[in-house]
């Protein structure tokens, strides 16, 4: 009997102190579930505001060289790629119409003298004469403007661009050659609608091309496009390029950026920001009282490894830099001993 009391209190022992195991390793368990996150303190900074828009050069001014009258090109004189200046010759057209008009108003010209002298001695009528006098100086108008189009000159100075008939070609009043002004060169970007305020005629802005690298060339805003594009929510830019040595020809791929000075905004280290899953949204878990909350954020310029912060974050903040796997909206955390929440790192200062 004793020995079976012996065995009962050794089991029941046994069981008190599995019992106890237990509920420490369960106790255990559960701190080690906290998880565990590295913090940084971020703060505002001077943040630039240079923005940058794509586009193509052009012509500063661009002229189609036709005529009005269907006729026959006797010579194109130049080629493209040839610069012009302006008044230069550059179509011939066939001047058989010419000649002819020349006959007919030679003709018309006896004819109204004759009427205009029977008038004098009381023969004919005013009328008669006013109506050979009208038909003459119509005649004379057409005769000047086919005069004009069969040769045609260039109004400015600038490069042939484009060439789209050969000698013997009949016009058809579609352009002959294209002409176009490349000092200065243009682009017209399309500016975001929030920076209309900013953008000032004359303002210095400056621009890349691609086939010269990193080399930077320096141009300014000439006309600003009084307009919003309600479906791009853009408006027109046109800057201006000087091209003294001609380096700069139309159709270049450009990059243009636009300095409108400073704000002061929050950055971020790049590794605090989160993607949301299946959506375009960025989030920052933000540490307060032991707890994470998660913060959506909208994202400005990326600085090297950091970001600036439209909005989300206030200055002063504590963002989870490490650790962000396992959180979630609440989740309480424990922060490592070495964080540096209380300092600024170069990314942030």
């Amino acid at each position: 009997m004793n020995s079976i009391k012996k065995l009962f209190s050794v089991a029941c022992a046994s069981l008190l102190l599995l019992s106890c195991t237990s509920k420490d390793e369960t106790a255990a368990t559960k701190v080690e579930e906290k998880p565990l996150v590295k913090i940084l303190q971020v703060y505002e900074q001077d943040v630039p505001q240079i923005v940058d828009y794509t586009a193509t050069v052009e012509g500063f001014k661009s002229n189609n060289i036709s005529t009005s009258t269907p006729n026959r090109i006797k010579r194109i004189l130049v080629d493209v790629g040839t610069p012009v200046r302006a008044g230069q010759t550059l179509v011939i057209l066939d001047d058989v119409n010419v000649e002819q008009s020349q006959i007919r108003i030679a003709n018309m010209k006896v004819n109204l003298d004759r009427a205009k002298e029977l008038l004098s001695i009381g023969g004919g009528t005013q009328q008669a004469v006013d109506q050979l006098q009208t038909e003459y100086d119509a005649a004379v108008r057409a005769f000047n403007n086919l005069k004009e189009n069969t040769v045609l000159t260039s109004p400015m100075s600038g490069v042939v661009t484009q060439k789209n008939n050969d000698n013997g070609d009949f016009s058809s009043g579609s352009p002959i050659l294209v002409v176009e002004q490349m000092q200065p060169a243009k682009v017209i970007v399309s500016v975001n609608e929030i920076h209309f305020p900013k953008v000032k005629k004359g303002m210095k802005v400056n621009v890349k091309l691609d086939v010269y690298g990193d080399e930077e060339f320096e141009g300014s805003v000439y006309l600003i496009h009084p307009t919003i594009d309600p479906a791009t929510r853009t408006f027109k830019v046109e800057v201006t390029l000087p091209n003294r040595d001609n380096r700069i020809h139309s159709g270049m791929f450009a990059r243009v950026s636009f300095n409108f000075g400073s704000v002061k905004h929050v950055v971020v280290p790049d590794l605090s920001i989160v993607k949301q899953t299946g959506s375009g949204n960025r989030f920052v878990y933000v540490y307060k009282d032991g707890k994470v909350s998660f913060q959506q954020v909208e994202l400005g310029a990326r600085l090297g490894d950091s970001y600036e912060l439209i909005s989300g974050v206030e200055s002063g903040s504590n963002v989870v830099v490490s650790g962000q796997s396992r959180l979630n909206d609440g989740k309480e955390v424990e922060v490592m001993s070495n964080n540096a929440s209380a300092e600024k790192t170069d990314s942030v200062k």
